[in-house]
């Protein structure tokens, strides 16, 4: 067999497992009719879940993760992601240029939704099942990394004020779509309260949202991807914000605002 067989069969030739657009027919989607099945029943994080992850979900659960979504897209341009929207704004870029840029900054392990899920859903996932086997949230809780005497476990930590205010809406609308609430979802309340108890740390909207993406049977891998641009709609509110604007009116500094703590002026 030639070693070259793998990619000689695909040579002028694109293979696909997601989805087929047939010109003026149709698209299938994850074996479903765009035009006949979806565009005509399912809502677009509905269609966005089945092209992130191949699942089709009730229509609840997608309802609940656009909840989720709007929790991560606030208008404020001091939030990291829509700093960089609005500086991009400020230079006369593109929405969408600015709002690409934000995107990918939150692919980050502190803040955005995306490599954030996939830590915390990660962390949950393994911790569950060591409690589960036995082991006490002190014995878990002990393995993670430390700063300034605290644990380092993202998902259970806020900037400012510890109370995240999107929780409150997150377990109301859960239980008005008759969701119940899981397995992840409770032990992540047992551990919230551990956290609070001894480190006066609690559970965030990120860790809320990963304990119920894994209750939902999503994996870490299809949770980083349904969280990919959840970011999109408060970056693209901060570009608008400074695009009619006046050049460099965004956080703009003076000379004297620069503190320098080099060498001292000397001769040449």
């Amino acid at each position: 067999m030639s070693e070259t067989k793998y990619w000689d069969q695909r040579n002028h030739q694109i293979f696909s497992q997601v989805g087929h657009w047939q010109g003026g027919v149709d698209v299938n989607l994850h074996h479903y009719s765009l035009m006949n099945d979806l565009m005509k029943n399912a809502t677009l994080m509905q269609v966005h879940i089945l092209n992130a992850t191949g699942k089709h979900v009730d229509k609840n659960i997608a309802n609940w993760i656009e909840i989720n979504f709007m929790g991560l897209s606030y208008p404020d341009s001091r939030i990291w992601c829509n700093q960089i929207s609005a500086y991009a704004a400020d230079t006369n870029s593109t929405c969408v240029a600015a709002v690409s840029a934000a995107i990918l900054s939150t692919d980050s392990r502190a803040y955005g939704g995306s490599q954030t899920t996939f830590s915390c859903m990660t962390f949950l996932d393994n911790s569950y099942r060591r409690y589960k086997n036995g082991e006490t949230l002190s014995s878990i809780i002990s393995d993670q990394r430390t700063k300034n005497g605290k644990p380092i476990i993202v998902g259970f930590a806020r900037p400012i004020d510890k109370d995240d205010e999107r929780l409150q809406p997150y377990e109301l609308m859960q239980k008005e779509l008759g969701i119940a609430l899981g397995k992840y979802l409770k032990f992540a309340k047992a551990l919230s309260e551990y956290l609070d108890n001894h480190y006066s740390l609690t559970i965030n909207s990120g860790g809320y949202a990963s304990a119920f993406l894994l209750d939902q049977g999503f994996t870490p891998e299809e949770g980083y991807n349904i969280k990919a641009y959840a970011v999109a709609s408060g970056a693209v509110a901060c570009h608008r914000n400074l695009a009619t604007s006046s050049a460099n009116s965004f956080l703009p500094l003076k000379c004297v605002d620069v503190e320098y703590t080099g060498k001292a002026i000397r001769r040449i």
